[in-house]
């Protein structure tokens, strides 16, 4: 039997099936409105609204929707694994578009890395609310 309770396991599932889907659906509006069709475009982006509030649901049935510092915590752990382990491997095996889509992720992800150290430093200074 596995370590993590399968309900854990389903909610993981579930949370990212519908994470993914949303963000699919988000694509699909930004080419709509490339496209010029603004309707579709709002169709497509109240789509994955709702399907973000399944995701969010599913996450904090799993517990994994913590407190501010925690949160921010998490987060840069997951970013900076992101972009010193996974991205690199993943750069160092494939060519050519692929590897240029994960370079132009590592350089955005630096800047997510800095907004969350500065958000983690400006929440231990403050008595509540930055």
């Amino acid at each position: 039997m596995s370590r993590v309770a399968r309900f854990q396991e389903y909610l993981k599932t579930g949370f990212t099936a519908e994470a993914v889907s949303a963000a699919r659906c988000r694509a699909h509006a930004a080419r709509a409105e490339r496209e010029d069709l603004p309707n579709l475009a709002a169709a497509w982006l109240e789509l994955a609204a709702e399907k973000d509030r399944l995701a969010i649901r599913q996450l904090e049935a799993a517990g994994q929707v913590r407190e501010g510092s925690i949160a921010v915590a998490d987060a840069l752990a997951e970013d900076r694994f992101e972009n010193d382990v996974l991205y690199p491997k993943m750069m160092r095996e494939v060519e050519g578009d692929p590897a240029a889509v994960f370079e132009a992720v590592v350089e955005a992800q630096k800047e997510h890395i800095a907004r969350l150290s500065e958000l983690r430093t400006a929440l231990q200074a403050a008595a509540g609310d930055i």
